[in-house]
């Protein structure tokens, strides 16, 4: 038996990505305030955009905010990369592995390193809120069930307290000095490679990590922390630019525009219209994948944009996120409109020219699009999830006319999200597109999108390998579902998908609950509250015991329902779950019924948070409707609300008879 693959490459890879990941779930979150700072910075320093228009006096209002003049090191420019940032970065490391409790310690942990030190400390929060976050929930775990009832919350916040104190003083001493080392010596390293002209060499691992999906490791983990700390004390950076130029990808399609064939050439113009003005850099990523020669092009034109960035001592004032055009233009200095703009145009023209000459080389026929297929799954292979955008060029062009959501069973899940799917493509007023939903079984070949949860995917490909598939883990409020949306708005993109060939149609849509149907199939004693928590498996015997009291299932219907968590996790989003059996246990179910409990305590459903859980047996397609109804109230945060604060189960059950019958 062969077990070198787990320590091979790839598995090298794979860790490396989800450090990346890691360390941009640190940043992302927070993008929206580098944002801030770079417009601030860009608009109120003494060089500025205000006092370059408008040359204002020291002690004015504009001196006032960007801390010069009169209010030399006030202001908001300096306490914002000093203090905002870094805490922000700290709190949301310490929350990734400790929610709120780990939050708190991080940002108190964090404290300690911005103060023990007078460089940003990026790095530093980058260390220390995961560290808080981390030992604050072994720390929690231990001491878990050894709580005196009443005293739960004076532990609770002294011990974040204590312990987030005791790692400032930690950061304060030991970590803020060594983390300085280390960042003035990264700084060093990238003013000498600036210095002897050999930034531009950067791009032969920034190119093809990006296409590898270790950008997140190299844009947020290094250049994203240097570039803040640079912008500080120059007003701009360089290194903003390094990853986010669009000018290579952009060259790279305009190549497959002219000198590709069939797929490739068919949707690289919209391809490029996304990548380009959209930022999503990762809908290129498959036609590297498709020719792997060509990410020479890519390391090509990256290395000419660098170049012409370092020649003309350009840089930006904050990240460009996403890579969009508009990002970068956004966040250019004053002085770097030209040279960012050379930089990008001089960067498309050289990857175009060498993806041109190599695609020459290699022009291989596509009529099918197998490989920009092949690809694209390779690709979310790489990403290691769906990729809502570029996963739509693995089809030639065609319009999208049906769209099947489909699940395990056809039972509840695919109903719902086919219901949130079919009300945003309406409020969008886009028509002649079918939303249907079925059972992965009864997909067959019509479709011309399937939408599914993430571990059925597989599944559908199989019965439906002509449709593109999106995977979808929150079926109330999916980010695809706006994906979705918008290539459908957006003709070019819309049109590199085929439709699939005639057949019978899947299942009709489910239409809306009536009052009657409501209070058949979801009666008073099937609803509950608990002020408490509850295990998963808990939560499924109790939706049993009130099914077989209902007369709906046998209770082997609990292995059922344990067997489907097991193969698909039932998890909605938005804290609702809704367990049921397996299709192949249907000899247990003996009516349509369906319950309805709040755990005011939560449920922990497999890493999520669940609050209400809806228990479901279903014969035929008679309660569709009413989960139907189920999944719109959940996408309404303020129906969710009332029916969080119902203060009886009668109360609980005549909110959501009334919101059903609306």
């Amino acid at each position: 038996m062969t077990t070198t693959a787990a320590v091979g490459p790839g598995s090298a890879r794979v860790a490396v990505q989800r450090f990346g990941a890691f360390l941009s779930s640190m940043v992302m979150p927070n993008i929206g305030a580098f944002i801030a700072w770079g417009l601030i910075t860009a608009l109120f320093i003494r060089d500025g955009w205000i006092n370059l228009l408008l040359p204002q006096p020291d002690n004015g209002w504009v001196a006032m905010l960007g801390g010069w003049g009169t209010f030399e090191g006030h202001g908001i420019v300096t306490p914002s990369i000093t203090y905002l940032l870094p805490l922000l970065i700290g709190y949301s490391g310490g929350r990734l592995l400790h929610e709120t409790r780990g939050g708190v310690a991080g940002a108190i942990a964090t404290m300690g390193v911005i103060t023990g030190t007078s460089v940003p400390m990026f790095l530093g929060a980058m260390i220390m809120g995961p560290l808080a976050g981390g030992t604050m929930k072994l720390l929690d775990a231990r001491w878990e069930h050894r709580i005196r009832p009443g005293f739960e919350m004076l532990v609770g916040n002294f011990s974040v307290g204590i312990w987030g104190g005791v790692l400032a003083v930690f950061g304060f001493f030991v970590v803020g000095p060594l983390v300085a080392v280390v960042s003035n010596a990264l700084s060093a390293a990238v003013g000498v490679l600036v210095a002897s002209g050999l930034l531009p060499l950067t791009s032969i691992l920034i190119e093809p990590g990006k296409v590898l999906f270790l950008n997140n490791a190299i844009n947020h983990g290094i250049l994203t922390p240097l570039g803040t700390e640079q912008a500080a004390l120059t007003g701009k950076s360089v290194l903003f630019l390094l990853e986010a130029n669009p000018g290579p990808g952009l060259g790279l399609l305009l190549a497959h525009m002219v000198f590709a064939r069939g797929t490739a050439k068919a949707s690289a113009p919209g391809a490029a219209v996304i990548h380009f003005f959209g930022g999503i850099h990762e809908i290129y990523f498959p036609y590297v994948l498709m020719r792997p020669v060509l990410i020479l092009a890519m390391i090509a034109g990256g290395m000419t944009g660098v170049f012409l960035n370092v020649a003309f001592g350009v840089g930006l004032r904050a990240p460009a996120a996403p890579g969009s055009v508009f990002a970068v233009y956004l966040q250019t200095a004053p002085d770097s409109y030209a040279g960012v703009t050379l930089a990008m145009a001089g960067s498309a023209a050289v990857s175009m020219v060498v993806a041109s000459l190599l695609l020459g080389f290699d022009r291989r026929t596509d009529p099918a699009g197998a490989d920009l297929a092949a690809a694209t799954a390779r690709m979310e292979e790489l990403k290691g999830r769906r990729s809502a955008v570029a996963g739509l060029l693995g089809r030639p062009k065609g319009p999208i006319g049906t769209i099947v959501f489909a699940c395990d069973a056809g039972m509840g899940s695919s109903a719902m999200g086919a219901t949130m799917l079919r009300r945003k493509i309406e409020a969008a007023g886009i028509a002649d597109v079918a939303v249907l939903n079925a059972a992965i079984g009864q997909l067959d070949g019509t479709a011309d999108l399937v939408v599914t949860q993430s571990r059925l995917t597989e599944r559908a490909r199989r019965r439906a390998p002509g449709a593109v598939h999106v995977r979808v883990d929150d079926f109330i409020a999916s980010p695809a579902y706006d994906g979705i949306v918008g290539l459908l708005r957006e003709e070019a993109a819309a049109r590199v998908l085929l439709p699939g060939p005639d057949g019978p149609a899947p299942p009709a849509p489910v239409g809306e609950p009536d009052r009657v149907a409501t209070l058949t199939l979801l009666a008073p004693s099937r609803v509950r509250i608990h002020p408490g928590s509850a295990s998963r498996d808990a939560a499924l015997r109790e939706a049993t015991d009130l099914l077989v009291a209902a007369g709906a299932v046998t209770p082997a219907y609990y292995a059922a329902m344990q067997a489907r968590e097991r193969a698909v996790s039932t998890y909605m989003g938005h804290g609702l779950a809704i367990p049921h059996g397996t299709s192949e246990r249907q000899d247990t179910v003996l009516g349509t019924a369906i319950s309805f409990v709040r755990y005011d305590g939560g449920v922990d459903w497999d890493g999520h948070p669940v609050t209400f859980v809806v228990g479901i047996a279903g014969r035929g397609t008679e309660h569709l409707p009413l989960l139907a109804r189920i999944a719109v109230i959940f996408s309404d945060a303020a129906e969710v609300d009332r029916l969080a604060t119902a203060g009886t189960p009668a109360e609980l059950f005549a909110l959501l008879d009334a919101a059903c019958a609306e």
